[in-house]
């Protein structure tokens, strides 16, 4: 009996589900698509319905053939890739080329690759959705059209091998946004005053008030002149402070849902450091199967591209199961919990989560990877807080009145811990403006802080009034996390493609990653400007969100995606030829400037070319003499280089063949040293790498050969490193005056791979003590403590003690010298 043919994409699936059907069936991957839009062509016939002339993949004839091959010697066809629309969109390709073979062909799905899903999948398969591949094919061919036609433009209006994106040049357009308004905006200065509290009986700790309203109206201190106003006239009240008003109640912080796609980047990017792209291709190793001991190959997680919540009834009852074994029944709900999908959400999906709680991250964790078991472990926690109760708190808010002047104080009190047992979700970066003026996430920040007992009409002494100033901040410029909160909020892509987008606005230049947010090259500010200008729907991000509505309603049957294609293309053409005719010529501007060309004397002009901004001569095409703009080929050094005996070479300084001055250009392997009497003499020099800086003596001798310890500079950082090295190797931290609380030897700063610094031990390995938050060599006053830290915030930095189950804590101030010779 003839075996039966199974396609899925890649090897790693094709081996997980093969291991689940059994002999009857031989599993092949495809390898992803095998037909596709050819990249040299529009490939699409506008004049007669959009007809698209799809070809084999370059590269996939082979793989295809053998498809083929094993196809026609099998009983039946089952296209099992992802359930998706891409998915079907590839089940459909293999179809048409198949189906000259006259075999039954099948479609099956499955949200994860666990042998009880694929074999219910296997036992009920179904037709390809051709409304799903309505959808996908709608997306590809308005991705090629707006892709294939607008690219021209830019090459011929700014410069070769950029591109245009109906969804990545929106993207792109909400990171210049956003750096114009960052530009843009104004700081505003303001003044909080806060008051230190206590109970006179000195019974409970000291806790902070901030000044909130003045006559009944919201405090509003805009100067230094007004906050020591507000001070003098406080003085005299000190000792008539009374607590006016107090409210006491209970707080729920109810559980975060299951991942969705969108969620899942947003979180793995705060909490992993994952870009959205490694993100993704991590989640595809656990969907796909990984070898787990004696189980074999198992897919660990569900499919991750989704945008629903939805988790099936068995997962939820093996999960309600777990969480009364392992943390006991007062943690589970009641019922179930539901959660409500975003709009338009695929409901016959289901969210990001482990295929089985019991496979607990510890468990699995020897089969795994670093990066497989960080991103695993972020899933199964996830999932298993959204199946808890919710966590509670004792709030209390207190109003303190002294004259015409209230503050307010609050705090709470976890009084059941719920999910937070399993799970706490990160936090973006709060984004600041003037109006919100920053009070609010400092006003958070004490709220984690417990009040003394308090009555109202109870008077309290205060301890000290401390006046902050404080400036607006502009909005931040988006991480990769928040870019795809952003990009998911408005309704743009879709969960497939939001590591796509982030991809591609990166590797056009159109953005680069300063400290971990993306900020706009001037190109990609360009390539904006234009587009706006020209195209304003199509840059308009809810012209592009109903755009991705209309693809969901092609999918669900409620719209035909041929009359689609031919609104949007008739309008498209229009804005198009108006485009032609108005659009900016980058490349035919000049900027004149008042540097002399030294080859005719004429004034150089700046230009827009391959490489980004250059000096040219205005006398061009007569003198054709160009040069690397001042300050764009470095970090604002002049550019060195050194010649073929080795000996340094200088821009503007003479040219060791001919004697005219050496300019600076830019080439395909970057900026370089040429003569400026260039092509009569072309003598080139490559751009010397800066020198590193010189060993720093110190009066430290190494404990291992007694030669002097000097500070050098590596790539994590300074470090102390005996003089004679190679010699000796021995290394260790700089210390930083404060000692190791567990073995006395002395701490050092270190800086770990991802950049961040840390404070460890400089006995490592014998020692791995180490510490997050700097250490500052001041012992604690309350407890006695050698060393207390610096802790950061969201109320500011705050000088806490390092002493478990101490709460002395206070503001940090300007450095002591102890502390400033730490920090150095």
């Amino acid at each position: 009996m003839a075996k039966s043919l199974v396609i899925v994409e890649s090897p790693a699936k094709a081996k997980t589900i093969n291991k689940f059907l059994g002999r009857n069936y031989v599993v092949k991957a495809s390898m992803g698509h095998v037909r596709d839009l050819p990249v040299k062509s529009l490939a699409v016939d506008v004049q007669h319905d959009f007809r698209p002339k799809f070809e084999v993949v370059r590269g996939r004839e082979k793989v295809l053939n053998e498809l083929k091959k094993t196809a026609k010697a099998s009983s039946a066809i089952f296209l099992a890739a992802d359930p998706d629309r891409e998915g079907e969109a590839i089940c459909w390709h293999l179809a048409e080329e198949l189906k000259r073979l006259r075999k039954p062909i099948h479609r099956v799905m499955f949200n994860e690759i666990t042998k009880r899903a694929v074999q219910e999948a296997f036992a009920h398969p179904g037709r390809i959705d051709s409304r799903k591949v309505d959808a996908q094919q709608a997306r590809r061919i308005l991705d090629r059209l707006v892709g294939y036609q607008i690219s021209p433009l830019l090459w011929e209006k700014v410069r070769r091998g950029i591109s245009a994106g109906r969804v990545q040049s929106v993207a792109l357009r909400l990171v210049a946004d956003r750096e114009k308004e960052i530009r843009a905006f104004v700081p505003t200065e303001y003044w909080t005053i806060t008051g230190e509290f206590a109970r006179p009986d000195g019974v409970g700790p000291e806790f902070p008030a901030r000044l909130a309203r003045v006559n009944g109206e919201k405090a509003g201190i805009p100067s230094q002149h007004e906050a020591d106003r507000i001070l003098t006239e406080l003085t005299p009240l000190r000792g008539k402070f009374r607590v006016v008003t107090l409210v006491r109640k209970e707080k729920r912080r109810n559980p975060v849902p299951p991942f969705t796609t969108s969620k899942l980047q947003q979180e793995a990017a705060r909490k992993l450091r994952f870009t959205a792209k490694r993100t993704m291709q991590v989640a595809q190793q656990l969907y796909e199967g990984i070898e787990v001991g004696d189980e074999g190959a198992v897919g660990l997680i569900t499919y991750m591209r989704t945008d629903s919540t939805r988790v099936s009834p068995e997962a939820q009852a093996e999960a309600r199961q777990f969480i009364t074994q392992r943390y006991g029944a007062q943690f589970l709900p009641e019922r179930p919990p539901t959660y409500r999908s975003g709009k338009g959400a695929q409901e016959a999906h289901e969210a990001a989560r482990p295929t089985s709680v019991l496979r607990e991250p510890g468990q699995v964790a020897r089969f795994l990877t670093r990066e497989q078991l960080a991103l695993y472990t972020l899933i199964w926690n996830r999932f298993v807080a959204s199946q808890m109760r919710p966590a509670l708190f004792d709030t209390t808010a207190a109003e303190i009145v002294a004259g015409r002047y209230t503050f307010r104080a609050s705090g709470q009190q976890m009084t059941f811990p719920g999910f937070m047992q399993v799970y706490v979700e990160g936090r973006d970066e709060p984004a600041r403006s003037a109006s919100a003026k920053g009070g609010e996430a400092e006003a958070e920040e004490d709220e984690e802080r417990a009040l003394p007992p308090l009555a109202e009409g109870q008077v309290l002494a205060c301890q000290g009034l401390t006046p902050v100033q404080h400036f607006t901040q502009p909005p931040p410029r988006f991480t990769e996390a928040s870019l795809v909160k952003e990009l998911e909020e408005q309704g743009i892509g879709r969960p497939s493609t939001y590591a796509a987008i982030l991809g591609v606005i990166q590797n056009r230049d159109y953005v680069v990653k300063v400290e971990g947010k993306f900020k706009p090259t001037e190109l990609g500010e360009i390539v904006v400007d234009l587009l706006v200008e020209s195209f304003p729907r199509i840059l308009d991000p809810g012209f592009t969100a109903r755009m991705e509505t209309t693809l969901d309603e092609i999918e669900e049957g409620k719209a035909n995606w041929l009359e689609e294609m031919h609104k949007f293309y008739g309008a498209f053409t229009r804005w198009l030829e108006q485009a032609k005719e108005k659009m900016r010529n980058i490349k035919a501007m000049e900027e004149p400037t008042d540097i002399v060309c030294e080859k005719c004397g004429r004034s150089m002009v700046i230009k827009w070319g391959r490489f980004g901004k250059f000096l040219a001569c205005s006398g061009y095409p007569e003198c054709k003499n160009t040069k690397e703009l001042p300050g764009n080929g470095g970090k604002g050094a002049a550019a060195t280089g050194t010649n073929g005996q080795g000996e340094p070479v200088a821009e503007g300084q003479p040219c060791e063949n001919c004697g005219k001055p050496m300019v600076m250009k830019r080439g395909r392997f970057g900026p370089f040293l040429a003569c400026s009497g260039y092509p009569e003499c072309r003598t080139v020099v490559r751009i010397a790498r800066t020198a590193a800086a010189p060993p720093e003596p110190t009066d430290q001798v190494c404990d291992k050969c007694g030669a002097p310890m000097v500070i050098r500079d590596g790539r994590f950082g300074r470090f102390l490193s005996c003089s004679t090295y190679p010699t000796c190797k021995n290394i260790k931290p700089i210390p930083i005056g404060v000692d190791c609380p567990r073995c006395g030897a002395s701490l050092g700063a270190r800086r770990s791979k991802r950049g961040r610094t840390f404070y460890g031990c400089s006995a490592y390995p014998k020692c791995d003590f180490t510490l997050w938050n700097r250490p500052i060599p001041e012992p604690c006053p309350a407890c006695g403590a050698k060393f207390l830290v610096e802790k950061r915030l969201k109320g500011g930095v705050k000088i806490q003690c390092a002493a478990e189950g101490c709460a002395y804590q206070r503001e940090a101030t300007s450095p002591t010298p102890a502390e400033a010779t730490a920090k150095s």
